[in-house]
């Protein structure tokens, strides 16, 4: 059977492909296979489906971030798939984060284009061999990059341990299925979780071959202007992911099937050879701290920051729409927990819970690091220039911005900063009677990743300031520049603790420090599971009574979740267990 008939080829229409209107579909079944794989636009689109279909923006899991399902915040829409997720929603048939289908919808696209886009019935550029073999390298590359992070997603969503004790992943495809094979496929075991690392990483290998480096200069293929795609950056990055999943504790396998303890150590020292590989053959540079101006405003439409390695763009007011405070015209969905503003460290180093940090609970928001600032909206922050927010009651008042005021505010005492513009007319400027779009970058792999997976691999190997083969750095040493570039005054917390030789401590810390880091970014509800963290805390908030000049803070609980320990792996879809029943389910479905 012909293939075009299961394809939709994608046609560009800009040649600008990272624009969120450059790229239309269309279906093409008029023509067999001989022509229709000579056709440059075609075969080039048929690879783009498998990056449309990454999300643009950080708010994909129906319209939340995935955060709301952790313990950085909820979500204000009690209709959502993520709270009914929380609240026990969770089963077979029913997953919020289910992308089973789409991920082997990509595998398709991915395929295909493989098989037939990279034959020398086609040319990329009639009369430019040069511009014909660089096109050709590149979508080899970009191929291999896709379906590796593809990959990753379905081992990130499903990859989990069975009732007897495996470890496993998904099963892995590595041809276009016709229809002739899908007896043959539905009859597939899930491959090991090991296995599912090792085909990523060797995808990512292959990418690495054929891309560049880096998208730099004026080169019409290999320049500036392809900004977006897949590079030799991302592909090593993602690599370190994948050996982080590989050695995490969540994913080992159990029982009969335990590994011993040399093999998770060289499972961990493969983290810190992919890691360290990432950050000198990928030319990474160091570690820089986020700011806002690397993700969103008028300058990300024209270049992508070093920190994101890879990213998507957009030009909208999406996020503003959803998570800006009621009254200036959001719907202030996301409210981050108190959880997560308890985590982050006063200036000095020291976390608040700690008498040396100086932290006064009725002036909570003073003297904090920069990453808090970078996130959070909170009781009298200035909104965008405009003007201090009140999430506070005053007798029998509500503050304009707090709980009551509007049905839409905020539940915890706080708004989601991060992401958002910084435009304070964005969703509504009196003077045009109008709304604004403003550019954004979501940033998929970022350099400071490889970073903390190194710093926990490291602290893992060799406590805080041991040092692993193939690497010269230490988790300390990472750590401490990180917390330096954000704005922490001292080191003495720091070395406080990493002279406890308490490794566990130390590694702890780690995690908080990644907590902070890639708040909203949905890593976190990732990394709980990988890690066998606790799922099920309750999400506290903050009350503000103003009194006189002051406020009188009481933290309250703001949500109580129900996600039971069956949670900490995802159900694979039932529809696909009665497909293949030999598809072995996850332990505790």
């Amino acid at each position: 059977m012909k293939k075009i008939v299961y394809i939709a080829a994608i046609i560009f229409l800009s040649t600008s492909w990272a624009c969120d209107d450059a790229l239309g579909t269309k279906y093409n079944d008029t023509f067999g296979d001989e022509y229709t794989w000579t056709l440059p636009d075609v075969a080039l689109g048929t690879l783009m489906n498998a990056y449309n279909s990454i999300p643009s923006l950080p708010n994909s899991y129906g319209n939340d971030l995935l955060d709301v399902a952790t313990d950085n915040a909820l979500t204000g829409t009690r209709s959502s798939s993520l709270y009914r997720f929380v609240q026990g929603g969770l089963n077979p048939t029913s997953n919020a984060l289910g992308n089973w289908s789409l991920a082997y919808d990509q595998f398709q696209y991915i395929h295909t284009f493989m098989e037939n886009g990279l034959g020398s019935n086609i040319k990329y550029n009639l009369s430019d061999s040069v511009r014909d073999k660089k096109i050709r390298d590149r979508s080899r590359g970009e191929a291999y990059f896709l379906r590796a992070w593809w990959g990753m997603e379905l081992l990130k969503v499903f990859g989990g341990v069975t009732e007897d004790g495996q470890a496993l992943g998904y099963p892995i495809i590595t041809k276009f299925i016709t229809e002739e094979d899908r007896e043959e496929i539905n009859k597939k075991t899930r491959n090991t979780y090991e296995e599912c690392v090792l085909q990523i990483i060797a995808d990512c290998d292959s990418a690495f071959k054929y891309l560049p480096l880096a998208y730099t200069g004026g080169d019409v293929d290999l320049g500036t202007t392809q900004e977006g795609r897949a590079s030799g950056k991302a592909a090593l990055a993602l690599q370190s992911r994948a050996a982080l999943y590989g050695a995490s504790p969540g994913y080992q396998p159990a029982g009969s099937f335990a590994l011993s303890t040399d093999s998770l150590q060289k499972k961990w020292e493969r983290v810190v050879h992919l890691s360290e590989r990432a950050i000198t053959m990928g030319n990474l540079g160091a570690y820089t701290a986020l700011k806002e101006n690397m993700y969103v405003g008028n300058s990300v439409q024209q270049t992508t920051h070093a920190e994101f390695l890879f990213r998507k763009w957009s030009n909208n007011r999406t996020l503003e729409n959803q998570n800006f405070p009621p009254l200036f015209f959001g719907q202030g969905r996301t409210n981050p927990s108190q959880n997560l503003v308890d985590a982050y460290p006063a200036k000095n180093g020291y976390p608040i819970s700690d008498v040396r940090s100086g932290y006064n609970s009725q002036n909570p928001y003073v003297n904090r690091d920069d990453r808090f600032e970078l996130t959070l909206f909170y009781n009298g922050k200035i909104f965008n220039s405009e003007r201090p927010l009140e999430i506070y009651t005053q007798g029998t008042a509500k503050g304009r911005d707090a709980a009551g005021y509007d049905y839409n505010n905020t539940i915890t005492g706080y708004y989601l900063k991060k992401f958002l513009s910084p435009i304070k007319e964005m969703l509504y400027d009196p003077s045009t009677l109008s709304a604004k779009n403003d550019y954004h970058q979501y940033p998929l792999l970022r350099r400071a990743e490889v970073y903390y997976n190194l710093a926990e691999a490291l602290s893992e190997l060799a406590g805080a300031s041991g040092t692993v083969s193939g690497s010269s750095r230490t988790a300390y040493s990472i750590i401490r520049d990180i917390r330096t570039k954000n704005g922490i005054t001292s080191t003495a917390y720091l070395d406080e603790i990493a002279a406890e030789s308490d490794k566990e401590k130390f590694l702890l810390f780690v995690l908080n420090e990644r907590r902070l880091e890639f708040a909203f970014e949905n890593e976190r509800f990732f990394d709980l599971r990988r890690r066998m963290m606790p799922l099920n805390e309750s999400i506290r908030g903050i009350s503000a009574e103003k009194e006189g000049t002051g406020f009188i803070y009481t933290e309250f609980v703001a949500e109580q979740r129900s996600m039971t320990d069956n949670y900490q792996y995802m159900p694979l879809p039932y529809v696909e267990t009665l497909k293949n029943p030999n598809l072995i389910q996850n332990k505790g479905w």
